[in-house]
């Protein structure tokens, strides 16, 4: 079955930053990258540093390379109507204990912009101190370190938490996809 594509103008002349590093999970990379792409946005890669990062496939095999469009150095929050936190065991637990990284994820969350990280994505929220009193999914192997760190874990495929937008796993990215368009799409309405 061949999926249509429906582009749209809901999140023309918006930025969605995307922030993540070598050891990503693709698929949690690209196919919100194409959501937004879809909707109209403009998705930009954000990581520590210049040059490419590479993705990884269920935490084993390689996948492609990606090209850094602006590092944390030079990202500035304001610049961007949301946030999202792809996972990736590798990629989630290296940038979480960035500083640099955890400012720019409490930017979005203080500044009340949506924030939509994926599976093993909302690590970086605990390092970052923002996730006390928030509900969110995740996938279930983060789960004690998020109720550990305050938060509420419920077993969903997409989670709403007023701008806080979370997903499990790969296998929900057309529920995650659908969700944070629509989200963001409010936000760039305002």
């Amino acid at each position: 079955m061949r999926r249509e594509v429906i582009m749209s103008n809901e999140l023309a002349g918006h930025k969605i930053a995307f922030l993540c590093k070598r050891g990503v999970e693709q698929p949690e990379l690209t196919e919100p990258w194409k959501a937004v792409l879809e909707a109209g946005g403009q998705p930009v890669l954000v990581s520590e540093e210049a040059g490419t990062i590479t993705a990884m496939i269920h935490d084993w095999d390689y996948g492609d390379d990606f090209t850094v469009d602006v590092t944390l150095d030079d990202a500035k929050p304001a610049d961007y109507l949301a946030l999202v936190l792809p996972g990736g065991t590798l990629n989630s637990d290296k940038i979480r204990t960035n500083e640099k990284a955890q400012d720019f994820v409490r930017a979005f969350v203080e500044d009340g912009k949506p924030v939509a990280p994926i599976c093993h994505g909302a690590w970086i929220m605990i390092d970052a101190e923002v996730i006390a009193g928030r509900t969110l999914t995740s996938t279930p192997r983060i789960r004690k370190d998020l109720e550990n760190a305050g938060a509420t874990w419920v077993d969903e495929e997409f989670h709403r938490d007023g701008n806080l937008l979370s997903s499990r796993s790969p296998r929900d990215l057309d529920a995650f996809n659908r969700g944070i368009v629509e989200v963001f799409a409010e936000a760039a309405s305002k």
